[in-house]
Order: structure tokens, then C-alpha cells, then sequence
């Protein structure tokens, strides 16, 4: 069995139930979790354990990703979709989306796992909703097959579209699938990757994209399969105002009503975004889980979420990258920093400290995933660590670790990131793949599918 040892740690920052910061303690690890937590811990002399000098250094839980779309890293910074809001948004990198496949995903789960990692971030989830009719039905075991290689705690979300322009719906038909074609690769994605064990590497959920993209009987019947099978459920709500008016249009009733209605309520369900709740419906989700997208929220001009009220109604919420094309990047400590200061801007000088917002990337992420096993630096938890060295310059002067970490950075690289117990990255550079590379070939790649849809328009046009 591996182990590794921290030695001196700085400041540990466990997010336990005491709030504990300790100052210049040693992690033990063994294996896959935590197995001590003490001062001057000594180890064997099999010469089997790995120490780690974290004198000067702050260590934290890894960051809980709670809401992605990783083949979106293929379709960064694509001119024809900048400056829309969310629905002419979607209508136009649809026309791009529909020509992935297999490799597509591969490569952009690739690209997005590095930068996660690289940013503080040892879990993520990813909700991958597009299935064009050109595609295999294989493309969420390409982000298994991904998460595998690179070493990242991944929960996978079978995504889903059943309602295209034709049934009054945003995406075109290309991108829809029956519901029939929906539940059975959601329950062969199941059986074949969910692993509800602690520690586990590979979890699903299923995840209705949002509700202007399917039907409300998918919803129903997702649920169903959801809690037949002992998974989670998730999906856009609450993002835009548009969104609102689609569902009293179409439903007559608000997200949230909506929601009740098809039994998407309660603590196996979490939403990304959440910004336009009332007051009456934030005391309604009370046990459920919402993805605080900052980046996403101020591109799109989304609003802003409700941060503060949602964590004092008892709402569980973690903070999210969102998919890169509206962010355009998966830095999770970007992430962090900018939750920060929208609530700041929200609610001033009652917002929430730079503690608590940390604890919302980490313990609170966890919790919306439905986890206990990750989120807290705690004996016979997941060795999920991040190590940050806050030496440079750009933090000097300040007085506060954890306040450097969240107001002062201008480099958003650990020093250190561990995964499961396994060294992922070290200063700063991905040590299971070959990240130079991968960049090569994913941008070769997606050029090839933005020059396709570009080609397709100049032939519409003669």
C-alpha cells in the first residue's frame, strides 16, 4: 500500500464540523484516504512512504466541481456566438455542437480535466447533454475512459434533449433523442460505470438537459429510472428569465412548480445556476443542491445567484465552472474567486467570508453530489488534497492565508494537487498525461469542426 506523508503543514484547513485550522500538523496517507492527522507523525522505515515538505504551505480539500460541460472546451471563443444572451446563445453553437463524436468528447474532457486539476480541483461532475444523430452512443464512456487516465474523481451525467424545434423546444432535431433511446443508455451507463461505494472514481446521474430542451414526461420518467437505480438527478433551472417565461407559457407554472410537479425535489436532486428563485420557492428547495456558476452567470448576463440566502435557507450549494464555452475556461479557483465577489456585490458587507466560500468549493460541493466521503481533510476520508505555496509575491503583505488565497492570487496554479491518494500534479504540471500534446491534438481537432459548420453557412449563403 502507498503512503504519503505531509510534514509541517502551514495551515491545515479541514472544513470539519469544529471548523478546524491547524497550524503546522502532518497528513498520513495510506492508500486511497486519510489515516492520521497529528503533530510529528512518524512513519515506519520500510522506506515505502513518501514525505512531502509542506513547511509555508496552506493545504485544503480538493474543490468539488458541481456543473460542467466539457466538450464545450472544443468551442471556445467562437466569434459568431460572442455578446448573446443565453437563448440566441445556444441556437447558435447548437449549429456547431452537432457535429461531435467520440473524439470530440474524448479531447475535451481531456483538455478539461488538466485545467481543473491544475486549479485546486480533485472532483468533478459533467453534464453532456448533446447526442447528435451522427454520433455513437458511446460518447460518456470516452469522459470515462478520460477521467481514468488522467485521475480525477469524476460523477458523469447522463444528459438528454427530447424536445427540438418541432415539439416547440430551442435545440434543432439533430440533437434530440427519443425518450425511449434516452432511459435505456442511461440505465446501460448505470450498470455499467456507477460505483455507489465510498471512494468511489466513477459515479452517474441522470440529467434532462433543461426546461425549454425536453419534455416534461422525460422529466418524469428520469426520475423514476433516477430512484429505481439509487442515482442522482440534475439540470439546468432557474438560469434566465427567459427560461421563467418558456415555463408558464408552455406548463403554466414557474421552474420551481415545474420541478414539484415531475418529483424533482429533495436531496438526490441538485440544479445548476438557481438564480431566479422567489423567496417562498428558496425555502421549497430546502435539502436540495444548486451549481453556482459565477463566470457563466456574468457572460451571459444570467442575474446573479442568491448565494448568501440560499446557504441561510438550508439549501446545499457548491460552486461550478459551467460548461467553457460561456466561461471560456475550467479554472476552478477563477471560480472561487469570483463567487467571492458577486456575493460581495450582491450583498455587501453581509456576504459571505472568504472561509465560508472556500468551504462552499470544497465541504458544500460535496454535499451537492451527495457525498460524505470527499470535502473535509478528516481521518477515513478521501485523500483529496490540494497543496498551495504562498510564497510568491503576489501574496506578500497579506495577513490572512485563506484571504490570499480567494482576493490576492494572480497565479491560479497549486503547487500540488493529490487525488485518491495519487500525486496528479506538482508545480504546477499534470503528471498522468502529456498536457502539450493533448493541446496539440484537441485544437487540431476542434478547428476541424468549426471549419465544417463555417464551410456549411458559406455554402447556405450561395
Amino acid at each position: 500500500m502507498s503512503k504519503l506523508l505531509l510534514k509541517n503543514v502551514d495551515y491545515l484547513v479541514t472544513f470539519n464540523d469544529k471548523d478546524e485550522i491547524l497550524r503546522n500538523y502532518d497528513i498520513l496517507v495510506e492508500g486511497n484516504k486519510i489515516t492520521k492527522i497529528g503533530k510529528d507523525i512518524q512513519t515506519d522505515e520500510t522506506g515505502d512512504t513518501e514525505i512531502i515538505d509542506a513547511t509555508g504551505k496552506v493545504v485544503l480539500p480538493g474543490f468539488v466541481n458541481t456543473h460542467h460541460h466539457l466538450y464545450q472546451t472544443m468551442f471556445r471563443g467562437i466569434d459568431e456566438v460572442q455578446e448573446m444572451p443565453l437563448f440566441p446563445w445556444l441556437e447558435g453553437l447548437y449549429e456547431f455542437w452537432k457535429y461531435l463524436n467520440e473524439e470530440t468528447v474524448y479531447y475535451g474532457s481531456m483538455v478539461g480535466f488538466s485545467e481543473l486539476l491544475k486549479t485546486g480541483c480533485t472532483t468533478t461532475m459533467d453534464h453532456h447533454y448533446v447526442f447528435p444523430n451522427t454520433s455513437k452512443s458511446t460518447l460518456i464512456d470516452e469522459q470515462f475512459r478520460a477521467s481514468e487516465e488522467i485521475g480525477i474523481r469524476f460523477h458523469a451525467t447522463r444528459g438528454s434533449m427530447s424536445r427540438g424545434k418541432e415539439q416547440g423546444g430551442l435545440p434543432p432535431d439533430s440533437v434530440v433523442q427519443s425518450e425511449e433511446e434516452i432511459l435505456l443508455d442511461s440505465e446501460r451507463l448505470i450498470d455499467k460505470f456507477h460505483d455507489s461505494e465510498d471512494y468511489a472514481m466513477k459515479r452517474v446521474a441522470l440529467a434532462p438537459c433543461s426546461p425549454f430542451s425536453v419534455t416534461k414526461s422525460l422529466m418524469k420518467s428520469s426520475a423514476e429510472l433516477a430512484r429505481k437505480k439509487g442515482v442522482m438527478l440534475h439540470t439546468h433551472l432557474a438560469e434566465t428569465m427567459d427560461e421563467e417565461e418558456f415555463c408558464i407559457s408552455v406548463y403554466g407554472m414557474r421552474p420551481v412548480e415545474l420541478m414539484e410537479d415531475t418529483g424533482w425535489i429533495g436531496p438526490d436532486v441538485w440544479f445548476a445556476h438557481g438564480i431566479y428563485f422567489n423567496d417562498d420557492e428558496l425555502k421549497r428547495l430546502k435539502g436540495s443542491g444548486i451549481a453556482h456558476c459565477p463566470s457563466s452567470n456574468m457572460k451571459l448576463n444570467s442575474g446573479i445567484c442568491r448565494t448568501t440566502e440560499l446557504v441561510r435557507a438550508g439549501v446545499n450549494i457548491g460552486i461550478a465552472v459551467d460548461g467553457s464555452a460561456s466561461n471560456d475556461g475550467s479554472n476552478m479557483w477563477e471560480e472561487v474567486r469570483r463567487a467571492y465577489l458577486l456575493n460581495h456585490l450582491k450583498y455587501g458587507v453581509n456576504g459571505l467570508n472568504a472561509y465560508e466560500i472556500l468551504k462552499m468549493a470544497t465541504k458544500g460541493g460535496a454535499r451537492v453530489l451527495g457525498r460524505n466521503d470527499i470535502g473535509t481533510l478528516e481521518v477515513d476520508k478521501a485523500a483529496d488534497i490540494v497543496v498551495y505555496d504562498l510564497s510568491d509575491i503576489a501574496y506578500a503583505g497579506c495577513h490572512n492565508p485563506l484571504t490570499s488565497l480567494v482576493c490576492c492570487g494572480n497565479s491560479s496554479l497549486v503547487d500540488m494537487t493529490i487525488v485518491n491518494g495519487k500525486v496528479v500534479v506538482k508545480n504546477g504540471i499534470v503528471l498522468t498525461i502529456n498536457t502539450q500534446e493533448t493541446a496539440i491534438k484537441a485544437h487540431s481537432h476542434a478547428s476541424k469542426l468549426v471549419e465544417r459548420r463555417r464551410e456549411e453557412i458559406l455554402s447556405n449563403k450561395n
